[in-house]
């Protein structure tokens, strides 16, 4: 008797149940968010494994039309490992995509990219000088892209076209090991010409133009401010006997600096004060006649095999929350989201004197002149 009365109720619990089906939602079910109105511009949220980006439209701030996203997403990524892992694992944790990333200069990276151009490796890359980006355009290598909080990033830190747009700023500097300095009996270097000082022979690092965009951007910087190719270039032969070696990272000579391999390293500012806040002897100081500067960009990669997963990493990239993140790793780019946070460590650009550096320009002169420098200088005695 007892067991009919238990079975009875079961069956009415059940029936309930199934009729009130359409207004109980399991946990984690999907919600439709698209067109609903939000509240802070480029946030990307995950609802039931689809995302949605909180964009303006004519009818105000909306998300975007949700993408179904899974399986999985391989980022080509030209900053410092720290800030890579950091990027791809706060995607994951947002959108449940499986996202990993390659460390690689710029140089490297367009190797690659061009290497796979028939199945590619990579869905996005991430990270590095935007003129390394216009040389991937140029050949082909990357697609157009416009997020839907692309207009957030000022137009000057994105190309024009929608290939690629910039997540950070980075401005050239000289990272100096002032204990080294102090052996040698040389100042702290405040401009270009105190590099080719007799006293730092062997004493400066340098990575190579080819691999490196940070090196592309020391080598452009000197074509531009001494206004042509073969000024810049006689300046680069000088400095060359001033070089210990050509490293194939641009973030390395700020670490064999550190070391107290060699006096000086030529390298991005923010990645010196990184090194600098591990407690390594160092100095960030800027070349008065002027310094260049990199915009820091993400793109699509052509044929990508996941677009919409990398479409939707591009869109988390550009806003404050991926932003805010670099500072948590030691990352001290100044951010091109005006809404990310300003940092004490992050360089005041304004406070510089920064050279006309056209991106357009450096991207179509980058191979020719890259040759130039295997042919002319790399190989070069030193004197």
């Amino acid at each position: 008797m007892n067991k009919l009365r238990i079975t009875s109720i079961t069956s009415v619990a059940v029936m309930l149940l199934s009729l009130t089906g359409l207004a109980i939602s399991p946990a984690g079910a999907a919600v439709d968010r698209t067109g609903k109105t939000c509240v802070q511009e480029g946030r990307v949220v995950n609802s039931g494994g689809v995302t949605y980006t909180c964009a303006y439209t004519k009818s105000g701030l909306v998300y975007s039309q949700g993408r179904k996203l899974s399986g999985s997403l391989t980022v080509v990524c030209g900053a410092m490992e720290n800030w890579c892992a950091a990027m791809t694992k706060a995607f994951t944790k947002k959108t449940g995509v499986e996202t990993k990333f390659v460390r690689l200069s710029s140089g490297e990276t367009v190797a690659r990219l061009n290497a796979a151009k028939a199945n590619p490796e990579f869905g996005v890359w991430h990270g590095g000088p935007a003129d390394g980006f216009g040389v991937a355009r140029l050949d082909g290598l990357i697609e157009k892209y416009e997020s839907p909080t692309r207009h957030m990033i000022p137009a000057k830190y994105q190309d024009t076209d929608g290939y690629w747009t910039g997540v950070y700023v980075g401005a050239l500097g000289f990272c100096s090991n002032k204990k080294e300095l102090a052996r040698l009996g040389v100042p702290v270097p405040k401009s270009w010409a105190d590099l080719l000082n007799p006293k730092l022979k062997g004493q400066i690092s340098s990575a190579h133009p080819s691999t490196s965009g940070t090196a592309f951007t020391t080598l452009w910087t000197q074509v531009t401010r001494l206004g042509g190719v073969e000024p810049g270039m006689a300046y680069m032969k000088k400095l060359h006997n001033n070089i210990l070696q050509y490293t194939k990272s641009g973030t390395a000579p700020g670490q064999i600096a550190g070391r107290g391999e060699v006096a000086v390293g030529i390298i991005f500012s923010h990645d010196c004060v990184a090194y600098r806040e591990q407690g390594l002897p160092l100095t960030v100081s800027f070349p008065s006649e002027g310094t260049g500067y990199e915009i820091g960009g993400v793109a699509l990669v052509k044929g990508a095999k996941n677009p919409e997963a990398a479409k939707a990493y591009i869109d988390f990239t550009l806003s404050a929350e991926a932003q805010n993140l670099g500072p948590t790793v030691a990352s001290y780019q100044v951010l091109t989201n005006p809404r990310a946070k300003l940092d004490r460590r992050m360089v005041t650009l304004k406070k510089l004197t920064i050279v006309d550096y056209d991106f357009g320009k450096a991207s179509a002169a980058k191979k020719a002149l890259t040759t130039r420098f295997d042919a002319e200088i790399a190989v070069a005695p030193k004197v």
